[in-house]
């Protein structure tokens, strides 16, 4: 069954612009994903806890990101990498690009952690570009940071299994992509319009359709409608566990929650 997921256009100032995806309850266990578009400092270093913040940076980004964590961790996202934060009971960082006047083409996710994790101490993991598994098919081709798709897979073991696919279609290109039972998975537009299952997406802000998870393997269908396509494939197993949201934290108890907020207020996190 495939539901509709809406996006919201968001501005931090003049230097942060996206569209916004948070409809967790439908994309569980990603809690958000925002494609965004930034070209200075934004948010000053925050905290976060019970989840995972995952930045993934296009190819075409015209420069890179400067990550800075309370773990003591600097770290530099390169066009085409992926960094992974597992908050677990907290964790602070900044991110930021690296060249005034330049623009990042990125990923924000927010991919949940399993209760049982969600106490566990904060570490981070990174891919370079060079790391990325690619598979070229006949006008197609699928960049794989997270996750496996036609025999390649991501290096990275996060402790959330999730897929992401980074692909480029040719105009006019198809591609299938099988979904494992019991996952979620949807389809974010980037540039042009496609359709998946033969319904329109299109990167101009309209609903993302979402494919609820299934006790049988399942497949999306993509198709680019005018022209060369980039488009993100999202895919993973719903958890069963309540989230309750506190600002930048997200834990599956109020208890949790309440600890993780008195440990950041504490200043029992660190910082930068």
């Amino acid at each position: 069954m495939t539901t509709l997921a809406h996006l919201q256009r968001m501005d931090h100032g003049s230097q942060f612009r996206a569209y916004g995806l948070h409809a967790g309850e439908l994309t569980n266990p990603f809690l958000g994903v925002d494609h965004a578009w930034m070209s200075g400092p934004t948010f000053p270093p925050h905290p976060h806890a019970g989840f995972s913040a995952v930045s993934y940076l296009f190819l075409d980004s015209e420069t890179w990101i400067e990550n800075r964590d309370s773990l003591g961790g600097r770290q530099q996202i390169l066009p085409g990498g992926l960094h992974w934060t597992a908050a677990g009971r907290g964790v602070v960082h900044e991110e930021n690009p690296a060249e005034p006047g330049k623009t990042v083409h990125m990923l924000q996710i927010f991919v949940n952690l399993p209760r049982e994790k969600q106490d566990d101490a904060p570490f981070a993991l990174a891919l370079a570009p060079q790391d990325v598994p690619v598979v070229n098919l006949p006008g197609v081709k699928v960049r794989v940071p997270l996750g496996a798709f036609a025999g390649h897979r991501s290096p990275l073991s996060p402790p959330t299994e999730v897929q992401l696919l980074d692909i480029s279609l040719d105009d006019g290109a198809e591609l299938s992509v099988p979904v494992s039972a019991g996952r979620t998975a949807f389809v974010l537009p980037i540039t042009g319009s496609l359709t998946m299952n033969d319904q329109a997406v299109d990167s101009d802000g309209a609903p993302v359709p979402v494919m609820t998870a299934s006790a049988n393997e399942q497949v999306i269908h993509l198709q680019a409608r005018q022209g060369p396509v980039k488009a993100v494939l999202f895919a993973g197993q719903p958890l069963s566990q309540p989230v309750y949201w506190q600002g930048p934290m997200a834990m599956a108890s109020p208890e949790a929650l309440a600890a993780a907020v008195a440990t950041y207020r504490r200043g029992d996190l660190g910082g930068l």
